[in-house]
């Protein structure tokens, strides 16, 4: 069982601006609609875990769905998941291990753990394997940042960095 973050933060550790925003990650041109290796990585696992305002952030994005994974929406205060998204996303409850557990005996073993508190959450748990963080060359001055306090320090090694675009940099680093 592996829980990847999959995130872009600004230089200063931003993942939204001080309004919740996210028009920022757009800021450096792709003309081509390069995916910056979105695809693959969603090609290796097996569902997505997500907190409510992460989730609800997705559910008004200007698209359809961009998920073919299930997502798991972690949430002690949504009711139910908003009509049309039923088949889409499934709420969950609970203690961390106890949510990773049920889904492990569903066969979700590879998870895209997605939005910022959920990954701090993870995070001070000690649940995170993997991350992979790509860096957009902007200073936000503030908002919503990646990672919060934790107990103590948690070591990660680099597996892999590379540029994309020729301006933002992604990292991928493991669990130490």
């Amino acid at each position: 069982m592996a829980n990847i973050v999959y995130i872009a933060t600004s230089l200063d550790g931003y993942i939204a601006d001080k309004d919740g925003n996210l028009d920022w990650l757009h800021s450096i041109p792709n003309p081509e609609g390069n995916d910056l290796g979105f695809g693959d990585f969603m090609n290796q696992v097996d569902a997505l875990v997500m907190g409510r305002n992460t989730f609800e952030t997705v559910c008004g994005f200007d698209c359809e769905w961009p998920y073919s994974k299930p997502v798991f929406v972690i949430s002690n205060s949504l009711a139910s998941i908003p009509e049309g998204y039923q088949d889409k996303a499934f709420l969950v409850s609970g203690e961390l291990t106890g949510i990773l557990a049920e889904l492990q005996s569903k066969g979700f073993n590879e998870l895209y753990i997605d939005g910022g508190k959920t990954v701090q959450s993870f995070m001070a748990e000690g649940l995170i394997d993997e991350m992979i963080i790509t860096t957009i060359p902007v200073i936000l001055g503030g908002g919503t940042p990646l990672f919060g306090e934790t107990a103590s320090p948690v070591n990660f090694v680099l597996k892999h960095s590379e540029v994309l675009l020729d301006t933002i940099v992604k990292n991928h680093y493991m669990r130490a």
